[in-house]
């Protein structure tokens, strides 16, 4: 078992674990500590506790202090210095004329390198561009294409439900998320209707997902006979998450509607075809 605290990065970022060592580390505490990308400030939104090795990435990186006032200054220097950054990289792009959308820039907490965060159709050739904003800034250079997701968490908005963007508040990682889901929820297929911001489909489809494939697995499917307590019947509809069944029942010439628990009580769910 290790001792780790959770440190996020970004608001809505992947939580990664760092050993405390022996500071004193409260959850929300702001915190230094060394990364691949070099030294960083985040934020503590897991407490200490301890996780199985499994669940770490060795060797673990520790937290190198607890950050003080000075360190905030120095994020906010930085976040000045993103924005001034951002403006000139525009202005490269639009010199060297490359297909080429910027969505960001970030820069590191020890100022060693700077990240320019684009979108693009296809593969582009920033070589020059890297170049002058080298000659400008005077550090490492990195530009990262970001898929439409990621530029959607990164700017935010507000989605078709009203509130806030669910990637950009909360989500840590972009679940697989399928038309099938949608199929599966009798949701309108228009992709207007079910797509994000983003243009891809909503994450929130996934997450009451696993409720209804719990539930088809219990219901008879569409067209299916099964035993009522009026009679055999074909199933017409479905309420999956009332676990709510409409049945033409033969008998009594009409469509009714049972619960799951009535036609399980009948001791059979499916029937051999009366017609």
């Amino acid at each position: 078992m290790y001792d780790v605290v959770g440190v996020r990065f970004k608001k809505a970022g992947k939580i990664y674990y760092f050993d405390p060592g022996d500071l004193s580390i409260q959850k929300d505490d702001f915190v230094i500590v060394e990364t691949v990308r070099g030294v960083e400030y985040g934020k503590v939104v897991i407490a200490p506790k301890q996780v199985d090795e499994n669940d770490v990435v060795l060797p673990l990186k520790k937290v190198l202090r607890i950050a003080d006032q000075k360190d905030r200054m120095i994020v906010e220097e930085n976040k000045q210095a993103a924005k001034e950054a951002y403006e000139v990289c525009c202005e490269k792009v639009q010199t060297h004329q490359l297909d080429m959308k910027l969505v960001d820039v970030e820069y590191t907490f020890d100022r060693n390198k700077v990240i320019f965060y684009f979108t693009a159709d296809g593969r582009v050739d920033f070589r020059e561009l890297v170049k002058d904003l080298a000659a400008i800034f005077r550090t490492r250079i990195e530009l990262r294409q970001i898929g439409v997701r990621d530029e959607a968490k990164m700017l935010g908005g507000i989605g078709p439900c009203g509130r806030m963007l669910c990637c950009s508040t909360f989500l840590g990682d972009f679940d697989p998320v399928s038309i099938k889901m949608a199929k599966d929820q009798n949701l309108s297929l228009n992709p207007t209707k079910i797509s994000g911001l983003c243009g891809r489909l909503m994450c929130c489809l996934k997450y009451e997902n696993d409720e209804y494939e719990a539930a088809k697995e219990m219901l008879p499917d569409l067209g299916e006979w099964i035993q009522t307590p009026d009679g055999a019947g074909k199933v017409v509809g479905l309420n999956i998450l009332e676990r709510v069944l409409q049945v033409d029942v033969k008998e009594a010439e009409r469509v009714l509607e049972y619960t799951l628990d009535e036609i399980l009580k009948q001791g059979a769910v499916s029937v051999q075809s009366t017609d």
